[in-house]
């Protein structure tokens, strides 16, 4: 079993910056892909950004531009850059990791993420 420790979340003004870290334990030589989702309220949890063992990654469009994922391999941890944060970012962010494909086998508690003047 693969278990999260996430931080960073918080409230932002528009325009402001949040870094998100996920740390992974457990069974993480399986892990393949982790990445974050986010989901806000009334609408279905949405892929963010991914990251691969080989440091490949993929963001929403949404996204693109303004975030930034990385990763640790060592310390199987990884994180979201968040800039120019607008109000419609405003979710609960997810970490997430798979075997395979996208990051959808293996969740993390969630974080809030309220960007807000």
């Amino acid at each position: 079993q693969v278990q999260f420790v996430e931080s960073g979340g918080g409230l932002v003004q528009p325009g402001g910056s949040l870094r998100l870290s996920c740390a992974a334990s457990g069974s993480t030589f399986a892990i393949w892909t982790m990445g974050w989702y986010r989901q806000a309220p009334g609408k279905q949890r949405e892929l963010v950004a991914i990251i691969t063992r080989g440091y490949t990654t993929n963001y929403a469009d949404s996204v693109k531009g303004r975030f930034t994922i990385s990763g640790d391999n060592a310390k199987n941890t990884v994180y979201l850059q968040m800039n120019s944060l607008k109000a419609e970012d405003t979710a609960v962010y997810y970490c997430s990791a798979g075997r395979f494909g996208v990051p959808t086998e293996y969740w993390g508690q969630g974080t809030q993420v309220t960007v807000s003047s």
